[in-house]
């Protein structure tokens, strides 16, 4: 309608000030929810949520294209905008970032920005050798599994830590570690030390001393033992056995340094042609415990070295009933007997087998 003091077909221009008035503040209103749903409003709607990874020396238009690629927005405009109108364009933090169904793109920009990223769980459980450990953190982290190898087989590194490139994996305990994932093999390594010298606090080293053996020792004969049984009740007897071997001088005759020794860990029975191989980790042809472990012993095994029960057993051989148990003996004469019991057995089964 038409102001009454307004005249002809033409608005006054006082009414037409209030119109382009009012227009004004619509299309303001209007831009300020465009802008507030694009700052503040969900970026992402599948999956629930995601990982977003950067890594070390990306620039911004590297993290945009990733952003795309990973489908976590499609807005990169405004990611753009947003990231040098804060700073984030010239501060850009590289690591593993959680990504959540709703997230805003103010959000996602001050998490990035921040640094927040989510730690990488890492589990390690039974680890024989370096090259299988570099092998695993390479693929969980954004590190380069050579540059790890590299450090395990360096004695200048090891030295530095107290170790050497054989008995490198003893800086490992077996446990559940949260690492960021883009660590460097340096930090990685000196976290992993730092784990181990708590783990070997005064009481373990105690008893370790009261057993004649250093804290590295004790993890060594762990890994054999760990090889040798899962049985818990077993372990500290079989710990025995070759304490008490070392005592009297007696080579310790460990058929899992014989696979070590070999690089072959499918091997499940060995034979005499399998013996002659000339290797210090080969405890039927060198007397006392081979120079580094065998695999990464679990705390329980550890612990339970560290418990050895005081027996005079000398020989052990799997029980004939298959049920994951060793039988013991004090003498030679004892031990072939439990042994042709086993072999028997053994046969039986494959024999079984076989014909099945």
């Amino acid at each position: 309608m038409i102001p009454r003091h307004c005249s002809g077909v033409f608005l006054c221009n006082e009414y037409r000030m209030k119109r382009i008035y009012i227009i004004i503040l619509v299309d303001i209103a209007v831009i300020s929810m465009v802008l507030a749903w694009l700052l503040l409003g969900p970026i992402i709607s599948q999956p629930a949520q995601k990982y977003f990874y950067i890594p070390t020396g990306s620039n911004l238009s590297e993290v945009e294209d990733s952003l795309r690629k990973n489908e976590v927005t499609g807005l990169i405009p405004v990611f753009n905008a947003l990231a040098k109108l804060t700073g984030y364009a010239d501060n850009i933090r590289p690591g593993r970032y959680l990504i959540e169904d709703g997230s805003s793109m103010l959000s996602l920009v001050r998490k990035l920005r921040s640094g927040s990223q989510e730690p990488v769980r890492l589990v390690i459980n039974k680890i024989r050798t370096k090259e299988e450990f570099a092998a695993k953190i390479g693929r969980l982290f954004e590190m380069d599994s050579s540059a790890l190898a590299a450090i395990l087989n360096s004695n200048d590194s090891m030295m530095a830590r107290g170790l050497d490139t054989n008995t490198a994996i003893c800086l490992i305990i077996p446990n559940s570690y949260l690492f960021y994932w883009n660590i460097s093999p340096s930090k990685l390594i000196d976290r992993l030390s730092r784990q181990q010298e708590l783990f070997w606090n005064k009481k373990r080293t105690e008893k370790a001393a009261s057993l004649n053996l250093t804290n590295r020792q004790v993890y060594i004969l762990a890994s054999i033992v760990e090889e040798e049984t899962n049985k818990k009740e077993d372990k500290g007897k079989i710990a025995g056995v070759y304490l008490n071997r070392l005592k009297k001088g007696m080579p310790l005759q460990a058929d899992p340094t014989i696979r070590f020794a070999q690089g072959d860990f499918n091997i499940t029975r060995v034979y005499h042609g399998h013996l002659k191989i000339v290797s210090p980790y080969n405890t039927y042809l060198n007397k006392g415990l081979p120079p580094g472990p065998i695999c990464t012993p679990s705390i329980e095994t550890i612990d339970e070295v560290l418990n050895t029960p005081p027996t005079e057993y000398l020989f052990f051989v799997a029980s004939p009933a298959f049920d994951g148990h060793s039988i013991f003996a004090k003498d030679y004469q004892e031990h072939v007997a439990n042994a042709n019991r086993y072999r028997e057995a053994l046969d039986s089964l494959w024999a079984k087998r076989k014909n099945n």
